[in-house]
């Protein structure tokens, strides 16, 4: 009787593009993105500390320019990185700095947790 073998590891099959992606190519690429989109918005999150702290200006000057993009770019700058714009946002609010400070604190903790690169430190 003839036995049937199964393949040790078959190859990923992209979805949305319908396309195959070998394990070993996802395998490396993915930690690679996870650290530096953490890198990016570690830094951009560090940047709206130090300006909250320093120069309060800067942050008045990013809000504006943010305003100042054509509506397709303002929407691009939205969604690639939306939670510092949306501390920005909520920093140039009128509300009381006791409901700001918390909110943005939040909105940065939450951001850093979330990116990450909880994959390149359990391999270790």
């Amino acid at each position: 009787m003839a036995s049937i073998t199964q393949p040790t590891s078959a190859p990923d099959i992209d979805s949305a593009h319908g396309t195959v992606e070998s394990t070993s190519r996802k395998g490396r690429m993915e930690p690679l993105i996870n650290i530096v989109a953490f890198a990016i918005f570690a830094l951009l999150w560090a940047g709206f500390a130090v300006a909250l702290v320093w120069s309060q200006g800067s942050l008045d000057a990013a809000w504006t320019w943010i305003q100042s993009l054509a509506l397709p770019l303002q929407i691009v700058v939205w969604l690639l990185f939306l939670p510092v714009v949306a501390g920005l946002w909520v920093w140039e609010a009128s509300w009381p700095v006791l409901v700001r400070l918390p909110i943005v604190i939040v909105l940065a903790a939450v951001t850093l947790y979330v990116f990450f690169p909880k994959d390149v430190l359990a391999a270790r």
